[in-house]
């Protein structure tokens, strides 16, 4: 299936109700679920996280890894492949729908704009990515792990010009939709 076939599907399954759907449980998980996740991760596991940093180098890897000690290692891989593997789904759902249901509204059908929708799904892949990479490097650690560890570091930042880039196309959706839908301006025809 071709790319604009996917973004085609989700653009389908993209209707108000799944768009207002996804944002409320966007909402209600990061008003609930992430500040008791991040409090759990915290008294764990200390408070840098190599997940949640831009940019971070392998060495600085290794010494947040050193830093948790065996426990917060351990309780690093379990929060990567428990709440983790939700979040990124959460997040995606509502970055998805909302571009889809937002850039269906405002730009043409056979735009290549209709195709921004899969830029959560890279970030959500790399996210899933940057987990498993950086989970190995726990696991085996005091072990050195060649190429996961330059894995670990480089899909930290990819995701986070994907996950952050989407929240921009979401506004960039709005800001469009607001001035074609709500106030008849036509700025720019993509």
């Amino acid at each position: 299936m071709g790319i604009s076939k996917v973004s085609g599907v989700i653009t389908r399954k993209s209707t108000s109700l799944v768009a207002l759907s996804a944002l409320v449980l966007f909402i209600v998980f990061t008003a609930t679920v992430l500040p008791i996740q991040s409090e759990k991760a915290r008294e764990q596991s200390g408070e840098s996280s190599p997940d949640m940093s831009f940019l971070i180098t392998v060495d600085e890897l290794y010494a947040i890894a050193e830093s948790y000690g065996q426990d917060g290692r351990n309780a690093y891989v379990l929060a990567r492949f428990t709440f983790d593997l939700v979040w990124p789904i959460v997040y995606t759902l509502f970055l998805t729908s909302s571009i889809s249901w937002l850039f269906s509204k405002s730009f043409d059908n056979d735009s290549s704009l209709q195709n921004a929708n899969l830029v959560p799904v890279i970030g959500l892949a790399l996210d899933y990515l940057e987990n498993i990479s950086a989970s190995i490097v726990m696991l085996r650690y005091p072990m050195r792990t060649p190429l996961m560890d330059i894995l670990a570091v480089l899909f930290t930042p990819m995701k986070w010009v994907f996950v952050g880039g989407s929240f921009i196309v979401v506004l960039i959706g709005i800001v469009k939709y607001g001035m074609t839908r709500v106030m008849g301006i036509h700025p720019f025809k993509l």
